[in-house]
C-alpha cells in the first residue's frame, strides 16, 4: 500500500516537473515559431524573414505581385522564414482565400519551397503540378546552384505563366536534367525495339510480330517517357528531334548487332 502510494507520488512529481518545464519553454517556442508581431506594419506582398531576397528584389517582387493581382485577380504572396515565423497570422494579414497562393520558403527542410494553395487553383493546376513545381525549383541542388532567390522567383514565374494561359497539368519548361532522362529512355526504347525486330527465320528481314509483341515496353519508354514529357512542357522542336533520333539510333544499333557479331567472329577460309 505504502509502496503503491510512493510510486504514485513519484509519477505525480515527474508529471508536475515536466509540466513546469514545458510551461517555461513553451512561451519562448511560441514566440519564436508563431509570432504575429513579426508581421510588417505596412501592406506588402512579400515578408522576407530569412533574408532570401535582396532589398531590390523584394521591392520589385512586391510591386510585380501587386500588378499581377490587379491584372488577373489571382493573389500570390511570399513568406520566407527560418527561426521565426508569424504562423497562421499571415492568413488574416493577406486575406488569403480560394484564389490565393502562399509560397513559403524555409531552408530548414529538405526542400526549400512549400505552397498553400486555394481550392480554386486546383481546377486549373492539379496537385501533381505543385509537387513537380516544388521538386524542380526547391530541391537542394537547384538552390545550391542558383540560390534561394532564383528558386522563389522562378517558381512564381511558372505559376504566373500557367494562370495567364488558363492552367497547366505540368510545370512549363524542360530542364536539361529532365531532357537527358527523356533521351535515355528514348534510346532504351529504341534498343528494345531493335532487338525485338531482329530476324529469327531464314529469309526474314524484319520480325514485325516480335516488334509488335514488345511494343508496350518500347512504346512506353519512347512515347510515354521519351516524347510525352517533352511535348507537354515545351514547344521547342530540337529536344523532340533529338529524342526521335536517339530512338532510331538505338533501334538501328540493336537491329544490326548480330551482323556485327557474326562478322567479328567469322574466320577467313584457307
Amino acid at each position: 500500500m505504502l509502496r503503491s502510494l510512493a510510486n504514485k507520488s513519484v509519477i505525480w512529481l515527474i508529471a508536475c516537473t515536466l509540466a513546469i518545464v514545458n510551461w517555461a519553454i513553451a512561451p519562448n517556442l511560441a514566440h519564436a515559431y508563431d509570432n504575429p508581431d513579426l508581421l510588417p506594419d505596412s501592406p506588402t506582398n512579400v515578408i522576407d524573414l530569412a533574408d532570401s531576397l535582396t532589398s531590390v528584389q523584394q521591392e520589385q517582387l512586391d510591386h510585380h505581385l501587386g500588378e499581377f493581382e490587379q491584372e488577373t485577380g489571382w493573389r500570390l504572396r511570399v513568406l520566407t522564414q527560418f527561426d521565426r515565423t508569424p504562423g497562421r497570422a499571415v492568413k488574416d494579414f493577406w486575406n488569403l482565400d480560394d484564389r490565393s497562393v502562399l509560397l513559403v520558403a524555409d531552408p530548414r527542410g529538405g526542400n526549400l519551397l512549400n505552397f498553400s494553395v486555394g481550392d480554386a487553383l486546383y481546377e486549373l493546376m492539379p496537385r501533381t503540378f505543385w509537387i513537380e513545381l516544388q521538386t524542380r525549383y526547391g530541391n537542394q541542388f537547384f538552390v545550391r546552384d542558383r540560390g534561394e532567390d532564383s528558386s522563389i522567383i522562378e517558381a512564381l514565374g511558372s505559376i504566373e505563366t500557367c494562370l495567364r494561359q488558363g492552367g497547366c497539368n505540368v510545370v512549363p519548361g524542360l530542364p536539361r536534367e529532365q531532357w537527358i532522362l527523356t533521351l535515355i529512355t528514348s534510346l532504351i526504347g529504341g534498343v528494345v525495339c531493335g532487338f525485338a525486330a531482329q530476324p529469327r527465320q531464314p529469309g526474314q528481314v524484319f520480325a514485325w510480330q516480335w516488334a509488335l509483341i514488345f511494343s508496350p515496353l518500347w512504346g512506353i519508354l519512347f512515347i510515354a517517357f521519351g516524347i510525352g514529357p517533352v511535348v507537354t512542357r515545351t514547344s521547342d522542336w530540337l529536344p523532340l528531334v533529338r529524342n526521335i533520333a536517339g530512338f532510331a539510333m538505338g533501334a538501328l544499333v540493336a537491329y544490326l548487332a548480330p551482323m556485327f557479331t557474326a562478322s567479328a567472329t567469322s574466320e577467313p577460309k584457307a
